[in-house]
């Protein structure tokens, strides 16, 4: 196993700015603007040559997977990565490498089937009483083993048309939704106005319980959590918002910031990491990471297998290593860090929940358990009619 050891920087907040751009004469309040930060993403070449020394498998990666999803990292994000080591856990994420060209057999273009389960453009309904509504293909920056890349980014063959009128309509005529998603692409990227107009819009259908929100922009872009985001979010709750870390390097302070004040606006938040290789692939890599998203008020949801998207095999790790990972963290850390592991059954099955086995037998009269040290216990099951003691 890749073993990427957090050193103890990575277990504190830092921050990284202005990095790379220290010689830019980036004011404070051109660096604190996301759009700043979006207009100076890095998207080309010879603007990542500029700061990186670049292996050939990077350059390769450049030139040939541009028709497949596009390259972009803002500043913020492009300051974690080491200017030397190709194989920094943050490079890895966002610098294309050729093996995104290789495909394989069992990968797929739509590898969670959301395609078949679309009855309006946009909005994909594949449980019974929760839907997932794409606003958007465009992203503050671009990860390499998107499970869209299909229509994310606007340089893959797949577009993604929402029809937002249809898609509420279908939501007031079905009654028995009561959670919507909203992702895509990255909601955040809207401004406020146009993200409140859905949000209010959802929030009048009666039967709409509750609403969620993907966004990987408190990573990204830290700067898109202004204040007035948050007071405009705090109306519509309940509003949880799940939030997409896989490595510890990623929460700087501003980072953090954001995150508490969502927090301290009333938005749960909720971590999704996807297991990589040679990112976060290692026990004690994610328990650095999950005791730090506790720190910033993040509960660690969910730990995915990577979905079989074309052109990820080098970033694939075995499934054992996911089952390692949570049997390093139950009992290791507090029951709040450890996330669920799950793999998104391939072709549209929906998310399976994969854990190691503390089950050692059961019968009709008792289950045998064993805990996090490997030590057995004995629970006794519940007799139907017990006979009364006599006691004379």
């Amino acid at each position: 196993m890749h073993h990427t050891h957090s050193s103890d920087l990575e277990k504190t907040f830092r921050s990284h700015a202005p990095g790379y751009w220290a010689d830019r004469n980036v004011s404070q309040e051109d660096w604190n603007s996301h759009l700043w930060q979006l207009k100076n993403r890095i998207t080309t070449l010879s603007q990542l040559e500029e700061h990186l020394v670049l292996s050939e498998d990077e350059r390769n990666g450049v030139i040939l997977s541009g028709t497949k999803l596009a390259m972009a990292i803002t500043p913020h994000f492009f300051n974690l990565i080491d200017r030397e080591d190709p194989d920094c856990p943050i490079r890895r994420q966002v610098i294309p490498r050729v093996e995104e060209t290789w495909t394989s057999a069992y990968e797929m273009a739509d590898p969670c089937g959301e395609d078949t389960h679309m009855p309006v453009p946009g909005l994909v309904h594949r449980y019974p009483d929760r839907v997932l509504f794409l606003v958007t293909d465009r992203c503050a920056a671009y990860c390499r083993y998107c499970t869209r890349s299909r229509v994310v980014s606007g340089v893959g063959e797949q577009e993604l048309e929402t029809d937002y009128e249809a898609a509420f309509r279908y939501l007031e005529q079905h009654t028995g939704i009561r959670d919507v998603l909203l992702s895509g692409g990255d909601p955040l990227l809207f401004s406020d106005n146009k993200l409140e107009k859905i949000l209010s819009r959802l929030r009048a259908i009666p039967h709409i319980e509750f609403l969620r929100i993907g966004s990987r922009i408190p990573i990204f872009l830290p700067q898109r959590i202004t204040p007035a985001l948050c007071a405009m979010l705090q109306k519509y709750h309940p509003l949880f918002m799940s939030i997409h870390v896989n490595h510890p390097r990623e929460l700087t302070i501003e980072v953090k910031e954001g995150l508490e004040r969502l927090a301290n606006h009333g938005v749960p938040l909720g971590n999704q990491s996807v297991l990589l290789k040679g990112v976060n692939d290692d026990v004690e890599v994610m328990k650095v990471l999950v005791q730090k998203l506790l720190m910033c008020r993040v509960k660690p949801y969910y730990l995915y297998q990577l979905d079989l998207i074309q052109g990820s095999s080098h970033l694939e790790a075995p499934v054992e290593t996911g089952i390692e990972i949570i049997e390093g963290l139950r009992g290791h850390t507090t029951g709040y860090a450890v996330p669920q592991y799950v793999i998104d059954a391939p072709g549209g099955g929906g998310k399976v929940p994969i854990n190691p086995e503390y089950v050692l037998q059961r019968n009709s009269e008792r289950t045998l358990i064993r805990n996090f040290e490997g030590r057995s216990f004995e629970y006794p099951e519940p007799v139907p009619n017990p006979a009364p003691v006599l006691d004379y």
